[in-house]
């Protein structure tokens, strides 16, 4: 990891005693000193019973990872070329996204800006995910395991006598079949948004 990388991770956690018989008095107790003097959030308490203990971390696991999806962080901030943001959930960036800049997310992406550089949501798997920016140029979008690139084709600049004609439009980018897509975001389209 560079100076110029950003990772936010969860701090969510569920824990287990080991070692000495300890009555649930004293288990609350140690779990407040652990929240209280940490960054960490217990959700849970493990109990060494195999037969209960796997089935239940399965589903906690599960449901942590669905919550990720559909709850978010904000980044304020412009990335800008070589940085790259790092996020365990969706994320919220209020900036722009520059060419040669990385943003990688578990969950969504939404970016109040220009999204000129790579986006990756679903980093975890989850085709559902999708990328929104109100400025839509990605280098390249990655959802899943699906990768799409900008064409390689450079257009040719036009000088514009009036710039209040250039129409930018908020676009989403998401997965349908096994390809990317990205439409303009109406209302029609934010209606059919899973989260």
């Amino acid at each position: 990891m560079t100076n110029n990388d950003v990772v936010i991770k969860s701090n969510k956690y569920a824990i287990a005693f080991e070692g000495k018989e300890l009555s649930n008095d004293e288990q609350i107790e140690l779990m407040e000193i652990i929240t209280n003097n940490s960054q960490m959030q217990i959700v849970c308490l493990l109990e060494k019973d195999e037969k209960v203990e796997t089935p239940f971390k399965n589903s906690l696991e599960k449901r942590l990872e669905e919550l990720s999806y559909n709850t978010g962080q904000f980044y304020k901030g412009t990335l800008r070329s070589g940085q790259q943001l790092e996020i365990e959930n969706s994320v919220i960036v209020i900036g722009d996204v520059n060419p040669g800049a990385k943003i990688i997310s578990k969950g969504n992406i939404i970016i109040l800006g220009a999204l000129k550089g790579s986006a990756y949501a679903g980093a975890g798997g989850n085709s559902q995910s999708f990328v929104i920016a109100l400025n839509m140029q990605p280098g390249q979008i990655k959802i899943s395991d699906i990768i799409a690139r900008a064409p390689d084709v450079k257009k040719p600049r036009k000088l514009l006598s009036d710039p209040k004609k250039v129409k930018i439009e908020p676009k989403i980018a998401f997965i349908e079949g096994n390809n990317i897509y990205i439409e303009p975001l109406d209302k029609s389209v934010l209606n059919d948004i899973k989260l």
